[in-house]
């Protein structure tokens, strides 16, 4: 079944009047502000009214009209960061009323809790039930090695999580989007322990938390070979049609290079780095489970370090996506710096220090991906206590804070309020903002400044309203959620709205599907459609969720 393609949002987004806000909410002691596009510009003022006795709590004026470089709009400012008290309010200026919007300290709860249930609802090999019908049954369980892989017969695994909107696993995206989930764990634990995710393990040892997380890291583990290799995914020949997960009969392979050794080094190095993470965060509930992963990280980290040029592409006859790399130093330099944090083994000290100084084109620190982890390894020598090279620490501290200073500036001439650059706008773009936040809130935990996590917070803001569109693009989170994301589950489950807690990759000024091309050339941040035969512009993938769960869980972090 194909889907329909539903309108772009709701009509009101559309009103020439529209009120642009976090549809979440705001902190109360955070800075909150709307973007408002106006018809009338004599009329300079605003009120904010409480709701639901409907009586004025704060007067302010608008800014002067800016344009925002990004969407083309001329764009006026609401400020009212001063109204801390909790309640439900709306915004009134010239007549217009915007939806209303809430102010507490718990306002990022629920968008936390249902962006990490997402993992659950993306989960191969299990039943799932999220309740209110989202659900299917066991899937995917014809496994076997295919001929690439330099290996035949059948694979008795299970586990992972499903990659975007198809049923694929790949290790190298599963491993940035891991790291970047136990890494929210390390710097954010008061804010996940107590989660409560309603999965199969809930009330078990381990936190709800890591146990999901636990469902990704054995299904990768089982991808990894006894001489420490790693396959690079396990995906069908080609790509289902849309069906439910359970209805995907199609074999899933392990899939390698084609010719020895048949593994990747970008998949093994990025195991290597999730595992000596995985082996800080296990520790304490499961020393066995956190010594199996240690015992992984290292048998990775010596086979990426004798094969470091190991590169993949898709060999003849698989379609499904490649998550190729023309080079894995990156991956194989994160993986050293963080065997170096967990083991304090002076080897991989050595083995980064050593592989750094062969990154000349990459030592500018930027928001990671999983084309540029970069980052990662030195955040993670960054964080290690009792460093060789203290000149290496300041050079990633000073590196780190002129990367944050310049989306701050970038913020500043921004009518929406976030960090985007016009060049920013690109597949899975949304990621792009979380991640960019995900670097502000780093910078801030290495030196900390108020702006930065202010920042940080205006990302959200934009995912969650404040944006052009006037859409929230988390499905399920505030009054004006997207409704047609590219994602299997969502398109053949026959429920009206799709599956809660997933971020679309939002606007795309290089469209690359059929639905995205023919839209009219408009600017970046407009350059979107809520239409679920959009890939390029309505995916969800768990590598833009798990910057988006850090970013909640930093913004959860602030009211404790």
């Amino acid at each position: 079944m194909l889907p329909s393609s539903g309108p772009l949002v709701n009509a009101a987004a559309f009103n020439l009047n529209r009120i642009a806000f976090n549809q979440a909410g705001y902190l109360q002691q955070s800075e909150k502000i709307a973007s408002l596009q106006l018809e009338d510009e004599r009329d300079r003022t605003f009120q904010i009214f409480s709701e639901p006795r409907g009586h004025s709590v704060f007067e302010g004026r608008l800014s002067e009209p800016m344009i925002d470089a990004s969407s083309g709009d001329s764009v006026s400012l609401a400020d009212f960061s001063r109204l801390n008290t909790a309640g439900k309010y709306r915004l009134v200026t010239q007549g217009v009323r915007s939806q209303p919007f809430v102010i507490g300290n718990d306002v990022y709860v629920n968008p936390l809790l249902l962006c990490m249930r997402a993992f659950y609802g993306q989960r191969c090999g299990c039943a799932v039930d999220l309740g209110d019908g989202y659900r299917y049954s066991i899937c995917h369980q014809a496994d076997a090695f295919h001929p690439s892989s330099g290996r035949t017969g059948v694979l008795p695994n299970h586990g992972g999580w499903h990659d975007a909107g198809d049923y694929g696993r790949y290790v190298v995206n599963s491993a940035i989007a891991t790291g970047t989930l136990l890494w929210a764990w390390d710097l954010y634990p008061t804010a996940l322990h107590s989660l409560s995710l309603r999965i199969p393990e809930s009330g078990g040892k381990l936190p709800d938390y890591l146990a999901e997380v636990r469902w990704n890291l054995e299904w990768m583990l089982s991808l990894q070979d006894l001489d420490g290799g790693v396959w690079h995914k396990q995906t069908s020949e080609q790509f289902c049609g849309f069906v439910m997960p359970q209805n995907d009969r199609l074999t899933s392979y392990v899939i390698g290079t084609g010719k020895a050794p048949y593994k990747s080094t970008c998949a093994t190095a990025g195991l290597a780095a999730v595992m000596a993470i995985a082996a800080r965060c296990y520790g304490e509930y499961d020393a066995t489970f956190a010594a199996l992963c240690l015992a992984a990280a290292k048998r990775g980290w010596s086979w990426a370090i004798a094969h470091p040029d190991v590169g993949f592409a898709n060999p003849p006859g698989i379609e499904t996506g490649a998550y190729g790399d023309t080079q894995c130093h990156d991956y194989v330099l994160w993986a050293s710096a963080e065997l170096w944090r967990t083991t304090r083994d002076h080897q991989y000290e050595q083995a980064f220090l050593h592989g750094q100084q062969s990154l000349t084109a990459e030592t500018s620190i930027t928001a990671p991906s999983w084309t540029n982890v970069t980052p990662l390894a030195y955040w993670a020598y960054a964080f290690t206590e009792q460093k060789a090279d203290d000149a290496m620490h300041g050079r990633v501290l000073g590196q780190t804070r002129a990367a944050a200073q310049t989306l701050l500036s970038r913020r500043r001439f921004s009518g929406y309020g976030t960090t985007l650059d016009p060049t920013d706008y690109f597949w899975g773009s949304n990621s792009v903002a979380a991640n960019q936040s995900l670097l502000l809130l780093i910078a801030n935990h290495l030196q900390p400044e108020r702006g930065l996590l202010e920042a940080a917070l205006g990302n959200l803001h934009y995912l969650l309203g404040r944006n052009c569109f006037g859409v929230s693009w988390v499905t399920h989170v505030g009054t004006n959620p997207f409704q047609h994301p590219h994602h299997r589950p969502s398109i053949a489950d026959q429920l009206a709205a799709p599956w809660p807690g997933l971020l679309s990759g939002g606007p795309n000024a290089q469209p690359e599907d059929k639905v995205a091309r023919a839209l009219p050339k408009l600017p970046p941040m407009r350059m979107w459609v809520d239409d679920a035969m959009a890939p390029s512009l309505n995916e969800v993938a768990i590598n833009w969720n798990a910057p988006l769960v850090f970013l909640l869980a930093g913004a959860n972090a602030l009211s404790h």
